[in-house]
């Protein structure tokens, strides 16, 4: 069973909006001048890195004098940001005012505000998933939020904040479609991940008898599903639930059967925002039922991720 004209049309004309508004990624900007470069590559014979034990141990958080890269944002006078504009929920172009939304986004104008006083001085970059890390490295962007789930392989390339959310992988499929969840239904079956997400390493690890489609991002797999070109995805429940709401011809089936911790990812130079990042984090979360963080939920998430009651606490590792 497939969507019906309508949704499959639908979702190609959301695509091409968002392929035509997106934000420059490859090209531009150039190298920020005020960014710090990128740590160098370990040398020939060099010390392997220690075991990751708990990769969501981040910095403490730290007042005091600004250090170089909080300097180098207040000298710029913007935040520049790397996020998702086609994630509903957590990072999309309202189509009402063309504006960017979501719980990411809310976090970030938080960010713009500690740092800079005002919550709108940010330059928004929408960033592919394939192309988070990469845009960390190069100086691109100083901060990446975009759903970005800390895990060992990645605290080696960039830096994290203590965790801001937490979902697990879920098997989005057809309503009437014979795939039950992430297992041995998925036999014969082509699925779709986003390229360099979590979810691609989780099907290469257990592909369960199926085949492996990765595109650039998450909502080229929901119109691939709607065009019959896959059975399945692969994806954060946190996204997926998203897709699904959007389009009610497609369902979340199974459970989640991972842990996915969102983080703010920085550069790994970057120790003193990553401090910074996680003293608003402290203040974001703080408040109970009143804070931030649960205000941010209440609007954008409670609707499709029912009975979260607490943003995950913070774990540290100085």
């Amino acid at each position: 069973m497939r969507a019906g004209p309508a949704a499959v049309a639908a979702a190609v004309i959301a695509l091409a909006a968002a392929a035509a508004a997106v934000l420059p990624t490859g090209d531009a900007p150039a190298r920020d001048p005020l960014r710090a470069a990128a740590p160098a590559a370990p040398a020939p014979g060099a010390a392997a890195p220690a075991p990751c034990t708990d990769p969501e141990a981040s910095l403490r958080p730290a007042g005091g004098a600004d250090g170089p890269a909080v300097q180098r944002i207040k000298a710029r006078g913007r935040l520049i940001a790397g996020v998702d504009q086609n994630s509903y929920r957590w990072g999309y172009r309202n189509p009402a005012d063309g504006e960017l939304s979501g719980f990411d986004i809310d976090l970030v104008r938080a960010l713009a505000k500690d740092i800079l006083g005002d919550p709108g001085k940010v330059t928004y970059l929408a960033i592919p998933t394939s192309r988070r890390i990469s845009a960390l490295q190069t100086g691109k962007v100083d901060i990446v939020a975009r759903t970005m789930t800390i895990t060992c392989d990645r605290v080696r390339q960039v830096a994290f904040s203590t965790a801001y959310f937490e979902s697990g992988q879920q098997v989005m499929v057809p309503k009437g479609s014979p795939v039950t969840a992430f297992d041995d239904s998925l036999r014969g079956k082509k699925v779709c991940t986003a390229e360099g997400s979590t979810a691609e390493i989780k099907v290469r690890e257990e592909p369960h008898g199926s085949s492996l489609l990765t595109v650039p991002n998450q909502l080229d797999c929901l119109v691939r599903l709607q065009l019959g070109e896959v059975d399945a995805v692969v994806n954060d429940r946190a996204l997926a639930a998203g897709q699904a709401a959007q389009d009610p011809s497609v369902q979340l089936v199974g459970k989640p059967f991972t842990t996915e911790p969102y983080g703010v990812a920085m550069n790994l130079a970057d120790t003193d925002l990553v401090r910074r990042v996680n003293k608003v984090l402290e203040d974001y979360r703080g408040g109970g039922a009143a804070s931030l963080w649960m205000k941010a939920y209440d609007k954008w998430l409670a609707a499709d991720l029912k009975g979260i009651t607490a943003p995950p606490a913070p774990k540290y590792r100085d």
